[in-house]
């Protein structure tokens, strides 16, 4: 399957999306046990261990570990990207003990016969704050209207707008610098993305496409800073941020989350 109009997007088959939704549905069963484990005291490396014990049971691969981004200079070392707090993306878990009150983001990408899916989510620890409940709230509610842009005859810059028409009028901020992209063949392929931009806007969207929307939502202003570990990207200002994700499929039903139960 290809598309003249968008030569570099790789679209998947019914056998690829098969296999997708296999991984899929074992990539989400794999979260929803590390939501659970989730508790204050627990050091951010014991999640890490769960992941990657859950990965080997089923057969698949972390497709985090190793992974080289550009511009990186070594390649990520875990399988599992824990942020707290103040981390957006791409923490990395260790002896870091989560505390009651914080909120702590779960970002796992999965290789499963061949196939790669990504998904993330952010989860309290204990009791938190009402700002973080309602910061976790609009974060997964900016997802979910992402992922009903996803559709037939729709535009990247659809599924932009939908999730910064959104988060911003609230009083959040958007991170700029990150966002989703395509996934099935690898990790990361094309298109990009943007959790910002205008309705109509890039290229119409083909059944076959399989992407991941990820809004990264801040409390505060959306700069970031990379810490000195070269991976963990956190908000300037200290505050706040949630993350969300799944992996869809751009269908002719309509769009397909394939990270679910």
């Amino acid at each position: 399957m290809k598309t003249l109009k968008n030569p570099s997007w790789r679209l998947k088959s019914p056998a690829d999306l098969e296999k997708l939704r296999a991984g899929g549905r074992r990539l989400a069963e794999i979260i929803a046990r590390l939501k659970r484990a989730v508790r204050p005291g627990l050091a951010t490396a014991e999640l890490e261990n769960l992941a990657r014990k859950q990965i080997a049971v089923i057969g698949g691969r972390p497709a985090f570990l190793n992974y080289r981004p550009r511009g990186t200079r070594r390649p990520f070392p875990a399988a599992l990207c824990v942020s707290i707090n103040d981390e957006v993306v791409h923490g990395i878990p260790g002896h870091r003990l989560l505390l009651e009150g914080d909120i702590v983001t779960l970002d796992l990408g999965l290789e499963y016969e061949g196939r790669f899916t990504d998904m993330a989510v952010t989860v309290p620890v204990g009791a938190v704050s009402s700002a973080a409940r309602k910061l976790l709230t609009v974060t997964a509610e900016a997802l979910a209207r992402g992922l009903e842009a996803a559709r037939v005859g729709q535009t990247l810059g659809d599924i932009s707008a939908a999730i910064q028409s959104f988060v911003e009028p609230q009083g959040f901020g958007l991170v700029r610098e990150f966002g989703g992209h395509g996934v099935g063949f690898r990790v990361h392929e094309d298109p990009e993305v943007s959790n910002c931009g205008r309705a109509g806007a890039g290229p119409k969207l083909v059944s076959g496409l399989v992407i991941a929307i990820e809004p990264m939502v801040t409390i505060g202003a959306p700069d970031i800073i990379i810490d000195v570990d070269g991976y963990t990207v956190k908000t300037k200002d200290g505050r706040l941020a949630a993350h969300f994700e799944h992996t869809v499929a751009v269908t002719d039903r309509g769009p397909e989350i394939l990270t679910t139960i």
